[in-house]
């Protein structure tokens, strides 16, 4: 069976902070963050509907992304557990849009909670038949992380 994958490209702006760094990311701060969704699976073989020859189609990725993971986290703070008094602050504003992480937001944390989020959803959305096969995140256009599968998902 043929298996290919395909991209998708989304961005969001949130704000975070690294409260143990020693520089300049210890203070509140945001980011234009952009987000590249790789889907792995089969092209579909169905002559004359809307997803002939496709993997999935590139608007159902947004969709997913967008509702699961894009808008709760676009312009909110993404702030840990952990970090109390910028949390504690958090809460005394009204109506704040806030995400609280298990652990510090790094592009690090933040990319393998973005594939977290999706990987299951993917499986579910498509009835098995694909796989989230990698989120990579870019922190500014020149620092990103990356997050895949290990091994070979059966999509």
């Amino acid at each position: 069976m043929q298996r290919l994958t395909i991209t998708r490209r989304l961005e969001f702006d949130a704000g975070h902070r690294i409260p143990n760094h020693g520089g300049q990311c210890r203070h509140l701060h945001g980011h234009r963050y952009t987000l590249e969704l790789t889907v792995l699976g089969p092209v579909h073989p169905s002559r004359g509907q809307a997803d002939d020859g496709m993997v999935i189609d590139f608007g159902d990725i947004k969709r997913i992304a967008l509702t699961y993971l894009v808008e709760p986290w676009d312009h909110a703070f993404l702030v840990s557990k952990q970090d109390k008094i910028i949390l504690d602050f958090l809460k005394s504003l009204p109506n704040h849009k806030t995400v609280v992480l298990d652990d510090v937001p790094t592009v690090e944390n933040l990319v393998k909670f973005a594939f977290d989020i999706l990987a299951p959803i993917f499986v579910s959305e498509t009835k098995g038949q694909l796989a989230l096969h990698s989120v990579r995140l870019y922190e500014t256009p020149n620092c990103w992380a990356d997050y895949q599968v290990e091994g070979n998902p059966k999509a």
